[in-house]
């Protein structure tokens, strides 16, 4: 009995996984396949004499590498300050005490309550008077003030449940406090700080809506806004869906090479920081 029923949720769990991955891999399979094929009434489920065409195609005045330099950018920068101030407030509040402590806490569960489209008018207004429109600092500045609460609340449940004992019994075999921290107590966060940064990763490469408020020139645009450009048609151009799916594997490639990155380090990262003796 305990068989068969293991085998039937291993079979449901072939069935879902292969729903998921459908989307990803007709995406995949019309990128390299003509809009005349895809326009089609019967499917192509295979790309037989399809061409790179739709990629070059989509590469080929540019935009995409300026649009590619400005999403690494500030995915970057969102990634680090996300990471670093989250993780200094979760270690306050998870550590310390101090006044004010429990104001702080429910100021980050309010901020977490706004909608995010009713700020757009004062970001826009104050991105604009700082002359932080259509430049990386600026939308680095709101990405990061929007992915910081909840990282915080995520960097905050990991450090609470890494017993403050574990730095005691180290300071007791003859290690300072911060030599502590960091041989015992920061290993174990390994798998927070990734998981964390996986977050504000994923929130930066993927938001549209700040950005088409703070970037209205062209010539600045991150991915996200880039391919809007493929799935608008004009008047005197229809949809090239060719090019649409070539330019949305595009942006999905960083995604999944930065994914194959990180998955090892979470991995490693719970079975690391051992406690002495």
């Amino acid at each position: 009995m305990k068989r068969k029923s293991r085998v039937g949720l291993s079979v449901l769990a072939i069935v879902i996984s292969l729903v998921w991955i459908f989307p990803v891999y007709w995406m995949l399979n019309s990128a390299f396949l003509p809009t005349t094929v895809l326009e089609r009434f019967t499917p192509t489920f295979l790309p037989f004499g399809g061409s790179w065409r739709n990629f070059t195609s989509a590469m080929d005045d540019g935009t995409f590498f300026r649009a590619l330099g400005m999403s690494v950018a500030i995915t970057l920068i969102v990634v680090f300050f996300c990471i670093l101030f989250a993780f200094l407030a979760a270690l306050a509040i998870s550590r310390f005490k101090f006044r004010g402590r429990k104001t702080f806490i429910v100021a980050v569960l309010l901020i977490q309550m706004l909608p995010a489209e009713a700020l757009f008018l004062a970001q826009y207004k104050m991105m604009s008077s700082l002359g932080l429109l259509n430049s990386v600092i600026g939308v680095s500045i709101i990405y990061i003030a929007a992915v910081v609460p909840f990282t915080i609340w995520m960097l905050r449940g990991f450090v609470a449940g890494v017993p403050a004992d574990l730095e005691e019994a180290a300071m007791v075999d003859g290690l300072s406090r911060f030599q502590a921290f960091m041989k015992i107590t920061f290993p174990l966060l390994a798998p927070g700080l990734v998981a964390s940064g996986v977050y504000a990763f994923l929130q930066a490469w993927n938001e549209f809506t700040v950005a088409l408020i703070l970037l209205p020139a062209e010539d600045a645009q991150t991915l996200p806004l880039w391919l809007r450009g493929f799935v608008q048609a004009s008047a005197t151009r229809a949809t090239d869906w060719g090019e649409v799916m070539a330019a949305s594997t595009l942006v999905a490639v960083p995604v999944i090479v930065f994914f194959l990155i990180v998955q090892g380090r979470m991995t490693s990262g719970l079975v690391s920081g051992a406690v002495k003796g």
